[in-house]
């Protein structure tokens, strides 16, 4: 049961990805009392648009983190360009394994298996690595996954959804992308809640889970 998770650790490849994959969820097991921890591996400085500063999403990723009510030193930022994870894998399995021994989480949440991102990819591979010996639950980003088991359900409020959508809409750099439409994170969650017989959900994937 995830009740017996107490410190939760995010890996997030970019800057956002932690949000979209289990923000709703991250503010509900903050509102429960868990220690949350978000890792992020790049903040994209070479594929933001023009008209924003290139550090834009580090601003971005402070508030939206902030909204979900992560403490600021619970957010760890690392400087990975994007798209190049995978001639920098052992740099980062160092990276990961040094979060994994400071702060020995209970719980770690990372991107699918099936996701097609090279970034995503890397990450999961590393992860599992680092965290093998951890319960690891894959979130999930449609856009990039060619398919996803949804094997375990986060039921949410109304008001946890909101604070998605609100954290979200931090990253003003990132609104022209069509997943970042809030009436596509209401409804797929409206869609998982559906699965389970509930209003609203997030969805996972089990890769690990020790009881």
């Amino acid at each position: 049961m995830i009740s017996t998770k107490q410190k939760i650790l995010i890996l997030a490849p970019h800057t956002d990805d932690g949000e979209f994959g289990c923000g709703a969820s991250i503010a509900k097991w903050i509102e429960e009392g868990k220690e949350v921890y978000y890792a992020t591996f790049s903040a994209c400085k070479q594929s933001v648009l023009p008209q924003f500063p290139e550090d834009i999403l580090i601003t971005e990723v402070k508030a939206a983190t902030q909204v979900l009510g992560i403490k600021p030193s619970n957010l760890i930022l690392f400087d990975y360009d994007v798209r190049t994870f995978n001639y920098h894998r052992q740099d980062i399995l160092d990276d990961l394994i040094k979060l994994r021994n400071d702060i020995q989480p209970d719980l770690v949440l990372m991107p699918s298996k099936n996701d097609i991102h090279q970034d995503h990819k890397t990450i999961m591979e590393e992860g599992l690595r680092a965290f093998k010996f951890t319960s690891i639950l894959c979130y999930e980003m449609p856009w990039n996954n060619l398919n996803f088991n949804t094997t375990c359900f986060s039921l949410l409020t109304e008001n946890q959804l909101h604070t998605k959508i609100e954290a979200l809409k931090q990253y003003k750099s990132q609104a022209h992308r069509p997943y970042s439409n809030p009436e596509f994170i209401k409804g797929l969650a409206i869609s998982r809640g559906v699965q389970i017989s509930k209003t609203y959900a997030e969805v996972f994937e089990v890769l690990r889970w020790i009881v």
